[in-house]
């Protein structure tokens, strides 16, 4: 997957956003007071995340991928500088094998330094394309292991064995958190079913009622009630699950997305 880019996101933000601002408009002089118009504000919510959701996506599994192959790229690193090459040539060597999207980065690096650029800055401008956490962490020790000389080699093993443990203890943090994440899953579904439920069974079987009919309210009224905290609770509930299982409210966004498809589609087939 390709890397997207910071203006990229931003642009997709601004372009989603204010056509969801449109949609609403449209819906305000077109179908206010309606039930209609509810949907207006669903379809413009699911407009205006809908883009940067597939963005932020792929960026993370881009991100992600080149976490992955860090450490294969020190051990790499270590085999190359273990036959007397220096830190610039194990690096220019190691940009010529299989590092997934992370190889493209490294022949670009190597591209750099071969027309000028010194070494060190290379690996900061490398550093800035990626702008992943680990990589924030690695490079300025690459850096000093590279000014202090010696075998610098020492210092690339333990790097590499501390990414792959903090790689399989996000990884660990992760398979513990899928169960909360599929609690929330069940939890919107079994709202859904007791909603549908109860409007079937109980507000239906009370309209007709003079009595009770007028006490409570009327079953457009209800449905329009029900679609609301759908809605809502779709939305939060998959930012809580995004904060949870990856970390940012971002990743939520997917879970929002699916639990408003859900939900729509549910209500309108059975109410």
């Amino acid at each position: 997957m390709p890397k997207i880019e910071k203006h990229v996101k931003k642009i997709a933000w601004i372009s989603s956003v204010s056509l969801a601002a449109a949609i609403i408009l449209l819906g305000y002089f077109t179908f206010w007071g309606s039930p209609a118009f509810d949907e207006f504000v669903l379809f413009a919510v699911i407009v205006a995340i809908f883009p940067p959701t597939i963005l932020n996506y792929v960026d993370y599994r881009w991100r992600k991928a080149v976490n992955e192959h860090l450490p294969d790229l020190f051990r790499s690193i270590v085999q190359a500088q273990e036959t007397g090459m220096t830190l610039p040539q194990a690096l220019e060597e190691a940009s010529k094998r299989d590092y997934g999207p992370l190889t493209a980065e490294l022949k670009k690096m190597t591209s750099q330094i071969s027309w000028g650029m010194t070494f060190e800055e290379a690996l900061l401008a490398l550093e800035g394309r990626v702008n992943t956490v680990l990589m924030q962490r690695t490079v300025p020790m690459i850096i000093e292991a590279s000014r202090s000389g010696g075998h610098v080699e020492r210092v690339f093993d333990p790097m590499g064995k501390f990414i792959q443990t903090t790689l399989l203890l996000d990884k660990e943090r992760q398979n513990q958190t899928r169960p909360y994440i599929a609690i929330i899953y069940v939890a919107f579904f079994v709202f859904l079913f007791t909603i549908i439920l109860l409007f079937k069974s109980f507000f239906a079987s009370i309209e007709g009622l003079p009595i009770l009919g007028s006490a409570v309210m009327a079953p457009e009224g209800m449905q329009r009630m029900f679609f609301h905290m759908t809605a809502i609770q779709a939305f939060f509930g998959g930012v809580v699950a995004g904060k949870m299982g990856e970390g940012t409210i971002n990743a939520g966004l997917k879970h929002s997305l699916i639990l408003m498809f859900c939900g729509y589609i549910a209500l309108k087939l059975f109410l």
